[in-house]
């Protein structure tokens, strides 16, 4: 295991095996990559450390969107193909 906020990289089955020491080992500062078949899959990262996006907003190098994601419209239901309605379109 990492000491002092370094990165630690865990397979699937020894994270489910040793769950509670890895997130303990989480608690006190460092992170943990999950990995499948030596893969990077997961990062597990302490609560109060700040996301790259968090330290971009604090530093006034990006701003949060003003408005939050809208749903999507609904599906349009057709019985033709992408191809069918464009050319239905350009007629």
């Amino acid at each position: 295991m990492a000491t002092g906020g370094e990165m630690t990289d865990v397979g699937i089955r020894e994270l489910r095996d040793g769950l509670s020491r890895h997130l303990a080992a989480v608690r006190d500062g460092h992170t943990l990559t999950v990995t499948d078949h030596g893969r990077p899959i997961a990062r597990i990262v302490p609560v109060d450390v700040p996301t790259r996006l968090e330290e971009l907003i604090a530093a006034g190098k990006v701003t949060p969107a003003r408005h939050p994601r809208r749903t999507l419209p609904p599906a349009i239901e057709t019985a033709g193909t992408v191809t069918d309605l464009i050319d239905e379109q350009r007629r």
